[in-house]
């Protein structure tokens, strides 16, 4: 049984974070769902399929799913990448949710989790194009770095980090 939408104001009252395994229904949902945007906007996009489930296994790993009510709204992820540097992946908020925290909430609980595996650096990839994704981040005081990943153009990908356990508010 699908439930319906959720409606804004019930996004404002009631979104809840839940861990989940990376190859849960809902997880494989919301991460196809953002690479079908990601192909809209630029035109390729990393398959979401191809990362390793084990990535996010606690207690190097987290995947969450934020949901309103039963229905899965928001995602997002978080591995290390090496010993002192993790790294944000697969975050997404589906369009009727959008602009209600739930992008904040879940990069706070990432970044917690980050915090106790013992990073003390977080980092991440978005699309120059995602005006929101990059507000998010800026706000939250990340900045712009060098891309981590090989081969990526950085006339579409922006690296962004930050520092964590500074004492900011993530």
């Amino acid at each position: 049984m699908t439930s319906a939408p959720a409606t804004p104001d019930a996004i404002r009252l009631a979104p809840s974070v839940t861990a989940e395994p990376y190859d849960h229904p809902d997880a494989r949902r919301l991460t196809r769902a953002l690479r079908a945007e990601r192909l809209g906007l630029y035109g390729s996009a990393d398959d979401p399929d191809t990362t390793p489930e084990a990535d996010f296994d606690p207690p190097r790993g987290l995947f969450l799913i934020a949901r309103v009510g039963e229905e899965p709204v928001g995602c997002g992820g978080v591995r290390l990448f090496d010993e002192h540097t993790a790294e944000i992946k697969r975050m997404y908020v589906a369009d009727q949710a959008r602009g209600h925290g739930i992008g904040g909430y879940l990069l706070e609980h990432l970044e917690r989790h980050a915090v106790s595996c013992g990073a003390t650096r977080i980092m991440l990839e978005t699309g120059r194009r995602n005006t929101a994704a990059l507000a998010l981040y800026h706000r939250t005081g990340y900045v712009p770095c060098p891309s981590y990943v090989p081969g990526r153009d950085h006339r579409v990908n922006r690296a962004m980090a930050k520092p964590l356990g500074t004492g900011r508010r993530p």
